[in-house]
């Protein structure tokens, strides 16, 4: 449990934490639930959950819209072949299984969420505002339209998402944690060793002499794989970027202002200001109390006389896109430094409020920042342009020029690279500069000789087009080829061999009582000391095996491990173990609270979601799922 402790995660749609459990946890119980098979469904039914059939075709739009979202993830197409190889078929049906199942359960509780209350939280979410703090209508109509909703369907998942973190916070919401896991896990994560060690190496192993033909050649037939040529695909590679098209813009000096003054907080910070507020339950009783303060009476004594701590009316420093109730915020940013406000109609009552201190805002000149903005403008300018240019790529080659003769037709970089599966050219260097975020490598091993591949997208709105135009088969070496290796790779088994029969003498010696450093003193080595070691970190020269042993021995227990390479080996004894002094309330401590309550709840969650299930009585058509599989459009 220790070692699978795992944050939650969310999508960049603000998804729930119930998005993300049903999305990804659900997945770990693979069918768990899904009762006896059977055949009795309508041909276009593909599961069935209590009262609710889950349709083929919801299937598969969902399945669609899946693939989608990863194939943007991955800035590549994810094709049903390798959709399959990663189960994301069966993930996919569990997930909607386990999803229908929390709606049932919501609506059996009588769970409910209003038109207003959904347009509240979409227009709250973070996401969709735009660079004035506040809700922009464009923004939000454009994220969910690439991430494949209209607005209605986006409106219904983020209706469901709530209703199912509501039945995932009354399961496991508020799981006690126990002070010993908790303390478990701060001393796994924190205790400290410390060791002495001798690290043996080649010099340890003695005179290895060079191997005879026949040895060699024997060592060779028999580990012929190790050595074996790697597939080799030469591939043209031809790169369309929004910097190679904001390079042709021009951004006029007018421009460049506008852009500036629309977006001058990002160029700096935007004025703050300390805001208190009392709030009152009626407008009559705001206007009286703001007669008093007219009158002299101070702010701080009015919040006196109300019962009220500075703790109840301060708003804290703030921007004014902090400040949730527009009308309060346009009333605070209106008045002078030490002013108070005449009574605002606010959100939750009429308020008064007080301006404690102003700090301006400050903002970099337009001079400093004018290259950075005709250079960002350019590229936004470039980004429509991209699928234009996209565009007289694909026509180019749909007239049967190549992709070199395209590039140089389009004035486009293009380049051909040779390649093996992990990315290295045929004298085995990794090849430099190819594109980020577009695994060409693995897709031009996926495609062939004469097949016209569609374009990759690459970050930033960019494409990349790749052409297979020739492959070098695997084979296996003759020994005359990599001869050298072979020895290098014969040499060190055999100084790895030596090494371990010395490692172990020495820890046979240490164990019936011998000193280290005279166990130590045959092989010219000096015994070395190493404090402070923690679970999992380096300690160079100590390898990683020998620290995870380390943390696993008792103290003065001596061991050996491998090294850092085949040609060291690790002896060491624990000398000493400090165990951590565990605060509950520290904020390590709290946050590895945390991570298990969440790990707790999780993990309640799934088992409940098992027994919803099995109450409702969910049953899967193993026919129509094959038809899936197979492609059959059938219903």
């Amino acid at each position: 449990m220790l070692r699978g402790l795992r944050n939650a995660s969310s999508s960049w749609l603000g998804k729930s934490i119930m998005a993300a459990v049903v999305g990804f946890l659900v997945l770990a119980f693979a069918v768990w639930g899904i009762g006896d098979i059977f055949r009795g469904f309508g041909r276009s039914t593909l599961a069935k959950v209590g009262g609710t059939e889950i349709s083929i075709e919801q299937f598969r739009q969902t399945y669609n819209d899946r693939l989608q979202q990863i194939g943007r993830q991955l800035n590549r197409a994810i094709t049903p072949a390798q959709a399959r190889e990663l189960g994301i078929e069966q993930q996919l049906i569990t997930q909607i299984i386990a999803e229908v199942a929390i709606d049932e359960k919501a609506r059996q509780m009588g769970l409910r969420l209003s038109d207003a209350e959904i347009g509240r939280m979409i227009m709250g979410d973070p996401t969709f505002r735009g660079p004035s703090g506040q809700f922009d209508r464009q923004r939000f109509e454009m994220l969910i339209r690439n991430a494949g909703f209209n607005e209605a369907r986006f409106a219904a998942e983020r209706r469901r998402d709530s209703l199912r973190r509501e039945v995932y916070q009354s399961v496991g919401g508020d799981v006690p944690v126990p002070k010993a896991a908790a303390q478990a896990l701060d001393r796994y994560e924190n205790e400290r060793r410390a060791v002495e060690y001798v690290v043996l190496g080649p010099a340890q192993a003695g005179d290895i002499p060079k191997p005879t033909p026949e040895v060699l050649a024997k060592y060779f037939d028999e580990r012929k794989a190790l050595f074996r040529a790697p597939e080799y695909r030469k591939v043209v590679l031809l790169a369309a970027t929004p910097a190679d098209v904001a390079g042709t813009i021009e951004v006029s000096d007018a421009d460049a202002r506008r852009y500036y003054d629309d977006r001058r907080s990002r160029y700096g910070t935007p004025e703050r200001r300390k805001v208190e507020q009392i709030v009152f339950p009626n407008a009559d009783e705001a206007k009286a109390a703001a007669e008093n303060l007219k009158k002299g009476l101070s702010f701080e004594a009015l919040a006196a006389e109300r019962g009220l701590k500075t703790s109840d009316i301060d708003l804290g420093l703030v921007a004014k896109a902090d400040l949730v109730d527009r009308a309060i915020a346009d009333a605070a940013f209106a008045l002078p430094e030490g002013g108070v406000s005449a009574p605002v109609a606010g959100r939750f009552g009429t308020v008064l409020v007080h301006v404690v201190k102003v700090e301006p805002e400050n903002v970099r000149p337009f001079d400093a920042v004018v290259a950075d903005i005709r250079r960002d403008l350019a590229l936004e300018r470039a980004k429509p342009a991209m699928q234009s240019l996209h565009d007289k790529v694909e026509d180019e080659r749909a007239s049967g020029l190549s992709l070199e003769e395209t590039g140089k037709k389009l004035k486009l970089n293009v380049r051909t690279i040779e390649v093996d599966r992990s990315g290295r050219d045929p004298a085995g260097a990794q090849i430099a500069d190819l594109p980020a975020g577009a695994d060409v490598v693995a897709n031009a091993f996926a495609t062939d000789v004469g097949v016209e591949n569609d374009a990759l997208q690459t970050p930033g709105g960019g494409y990349l087009w790749y052409d297979v135009i020739g492959t070098t088969p695997s084979r296996e070496r003759r020994l005359d080829e990599v001869k050298d290796q072979v020895e290098t790779r014969w040499r060190d088994d055999q100084i790895s061999e030596r090494l371990g029969a010395k490692a172990t003498e020495m820890v046979e010696r240490l164990k019936v009582g011998t000193p280290f450093a005279e166990a130590a003193a045959p092989l010219g080595l000096k015994v070395e000391t190493k404090a402070d070691l923690k679970r999992g970190r380096g300690a160079d020269p100590l390898s990683s095996k020998a620290i995870d042993a380390a943390f696993r021995a008792d103290k003065g227990v001596p061991l050996a491990a491998d090294g850092r390479n085949a040609t060291e080996r690790d002896v060491l004894k624990v000398t000493e173990v400090t165990v951590p002094n565990f605060e509950a309330a520290s904020p390590e401590a709290q946050r590895y609270s945390e991570g298990i309550r969440r790990a707790l709840s999780e993990e309640l969650f799934v088992q409940f979601v098992t027994r919803v299930e099995n109450d409702l009585g969910t049953t899967l058509n193993q026919d129509a799922l094959n038809r899936v599989h197979g492609g059959s459009s059938e219903q």
